[in-house]
């Protein structure tokens, strides 16, 4: 189980390594494409996808297992270890291949997200300084209010009616009125 993992991790880190080398030339792709297709089918000069870079998902997985099982039938082949043979060797290729996918898909989040915060970079700087300003009178409203809260509750405190000592009771009143 420990080499599955490491394993896997190995094929993460790969599958960044490929999405980023593509990502930065897609030399391969573009001779390939060239080989295969002709003139009119050809890619245009500017477009950057590659083998897995800007690829949907069917294109990239085939390329990925193709190339992990060519380095199986290499290592079947040309070593004494044999991937094949056995449960474990099936599930190292598996792992690999399947570690591989998810690393261009991460490296794909994070140059994506590297673009859009060097994109975004100034704009963010400008929407936190607004926010900040915002802020500041937001804290400052506060202040004036509870100054004014402060200022009322004193003038509610100074404003209370004392009470009528000349005032007759209740008792009193119901008296005068025969009711009593």
């Amino acid at each position: 189980m420990g080499t599955d993992i490491i394993i896997f991790i190995v094929a993460v880190l790969f599958g960044i390594f490929i999405y980023w080398r593509e990502s930065n030339g897609n030399g391969a792709y573009r001779f390939i494409n060239k080989i295969v297709n002709s003139k009119e089918l050809q890619m245009s000069a500017d477009n950057p996808k590659g083998f897995v870079y800007k690829q949907a998902f069917i294109p990239r997985l085939i390329f990925i297992v193709s190339i992990v099982l060519i380095a199986a039938l290499i290592l079947e082949f040309l070593t004494p270890i044999s991937v094949f043979a056995s449960y474990y060797g099936v599930s190292a290729f598996a792992s690999f291949a399947a570690g591989s996918l998810l690393g261009t898909y991460l490296a794909n989040i994070v140059i994506k997200s590297s673009k859009v915060i060097e994109e975004q970079s100034e704009s963010l700087e400008d929407k936190f300084e607004n926010v900040v300003e915002k802020g500041k009178e937001f804290i400052d409203d506060l202040k004036t209010r509870d100054a004014k809260v402060v200022e009322d509750t004193s003038e509610d405190i100074k404003t209370e009616p004392e009470p009528k000592v000349n005032e007759k009771s209740a008792r009193d009143r119901l008296k005068d009125k025969g009711l009593m």
